[in-house]
């Protein structure tokens, strides 16, 4: 993508922005305060295939090219990991892991929710592609 990875890096440690992107958030808001550091935290909510579900995300590593955050929630735990390199003429590269683990009586619906967050995941990074590929400035 065009935009530098330092300014990609600074848009994607606000997991806000996700609001933005991701097809499945339905809202994220930051609940602290300050600058954004490990500790740091949201509130987001996410529908898929009709199933509402309330994380509180955490910032919990920062280290130079690499962002985790870490959700909880009553039903499901997740585990975001984003790494965002500089890719050639001054754009960058970035690679989205995500895990999530289903809790209680959502485990059951485990196999036809990862076929739906799959197809999200696809249709998610072609939407933040577009954006990022767009602005050519730092985030704010």
């Amino acid at each position: 993508m065009a935009a530098p990875a330092g300014a990609v890096l600074e848009y994607l440690r606000d997991y806000a922005h996700t609001a933005d992107w991701d097809l499945s958030t339905r809202s994220c808001k930051r609940i602290d305060t300050g600058p954004i550091v490990p500790g740091s935290w949201w509130r987001h909510e996410s529908k898929v295939l009709g199933i509402t579900t309330e994380l509180d995300y955490t910032l919990v590593t920062e280290n130079g090219d690499r962002l985790a955050f870490t959700g909880r929630g009553e039903n499901a735990t997740a585990t975001d990991v984003i790494t965002v390199t500089a890719g050639e003429r001054g754009g960058s590269e970035i690679t989205y892991h995500a895990e999530r683990e289903l809790h209680g009586l959502a485990k059951l619906a485990t196999p036809v929710l990862r076929v739906e967050f799959e197809k999200l995941a696809s249709a998610s990074v072609q939407r933040l592609t577009g954006i990022l590929d767009h602005v050519h400035q730092p985030f704010m």
